[in-house]
């Protein structure tokens, strides 16, 4: 009996668009497998150019701030940029696992929150931060602060809820305990900057950790559905099991 091999298709795309839809799907992946790379990257660099730049004590977006040699490097490569990258890893995340685990309610709403923290990441780097991020005064630093609220607490919520939706489908369950863990990690390295914010000690390293964990797992999930996605995935599943 001839194996058969299955294409993923975005959600509604017919039969004559499953080339075009494939193709969309994987790049919305490597959307996802690139962006945590690019934050990084974008992050040492900007730290690099900004001489006394403490990462430890100070945020994120103070590289980005109004007047810094590296505020348009830093708002738009890196949040603006790593923001439109991680709508289209939502997109393409919701397509592959609602294939994978049959369900649709639930990847539907992580995917949503991952494209909420896309959106988050845009409205941070168009609304500047002030220096210091010390202005809340300004309409602009008030709006930077709110999307990049949105952007961390809705990726706690996209991973949090992986810890359920990864559980199932067997290709998907090793995901599950990583997502809870990551979850879990991010929450207390968030509280703890939080915490540490009338002080500034270690504030800029507990948001480093927090941003770390998360992206990593946005970095892990995309390779992890890549693998899933590729064009014969389905025929090696079939030929383990025969």
């Amino acid at each position: 009996m001839p194996i058969r091999t299955k294409k993923i298709l975005l959600p509604g795309a017919k039969a004559g668009g499953a080339v075009v839809a494939s193709s969309l799907v994987r790049g919305g992946l490597l959307c996802g497998v690139v962006a945590p790379l690019l934050w990084v990257a974008v992050i040492v660099i900007a730290g690099a150019v900004r001489p006394g730049f403490d990462h430890v004590g100070q945020y994120i977006s103070e590289l980005g701030e109004r007047g810094s040699n590296a505020e348009m490097f830093m708002r738009y490569g890196g949040f603006v940029t790593t923001g439109l990258m991680h709508i289209a890893y939502a997109a393409a995340f919701y397509a592959v696992v609602i294939r994978v685990s049959g369900q649709v309610r639930l990847p539907l709403l992580l995917a949503l929150f991952i494209a909420l923290n896309g959106i988050g990441r845009v409205g941070a780097g168009v609304f500047a931060c002030e220096p210091g991020c010390a202005a809340p005064e300004v309409l602009a630093q008030r709006l930077h602060s709110l999307s990049a609220t949105i952007a961390f607490l809705s990726i706690i919520a996209a991973v949090s809820l992986g810890a359920i939706v990864f559980r199932a489908d067997n290709r998907l369950r090793p995901l599950a305990a990583y997502s809870l863990a990551s979850g879990c990690a991010g929450l207390i390295f968030l509280w703890l900057m939080s915490s540490s914010e009338a002080t500034h000690v270690f504030t800029g390293l507990y948001e480093r950790l927090a941003s770390g964990v998360l992206t990593l797992w946005v970095f892990v999930t995309a390779l992890w559905l890549l693998s899933l996605s590729a064009p014969n995935a389905d025929q090696k599943e079939q030929l383990g099991s025969g």
